[in-house]
């Protein structure tokens, strides 16, 4: 029974680790490795970066749901969140917006003015 209970605090660290050897490598200067895998994680895309980051957080939930894996894991599954939001883009402007409606209404305008009735 005190075996099962350490694994869950023990995978919530692991994913602790992961996310400071991937996101604040300056915190681990001292340790060897640990450029390597941050520059590696640079190159990766903002989706792909969303899915380990999710994945890396409901792994642990799915194997034992309980409040605590819950909570461990939530910072890293928001991190993943941030990074597909970072994935979608930038937010158009109002006035690329107006002339892509304004582009629309003149053809639609064409396409029923044109037809025979």
């Amino acid at each position: 029974m005190a075996l099962q209970n350490c694994w869950g605090p023990g995978r919530n660290m692991l994913t602790a680790c992961v996310l400071f050897l991937c996101e604040v490598p300056f915190c681990c200067q001292f340790v060897e490795f640990a450029n390597a895998i941050a520059a590696r994680a640079d190159r990766l895309r903002p989706w792909q970066k969303a899915l380990f980051y999710c994945g890396m957080a409901l792994f642990p939930v799915i194997l034992r749901f309980n409040l605590t894996t819950l909570f461990g894991n939530a910072i890293a599954f928001a991190t993943g969140v941030l990074y597909g939001l970072a994935s979608l883009g930038k937010k158009g402007d109002a006035v690329t917006y107006a002339r892509l409606q304004h582009q629309k209404q003149g053809d639609e305008e064409k396409t029923t003015n044109g037809a025979p009735e």
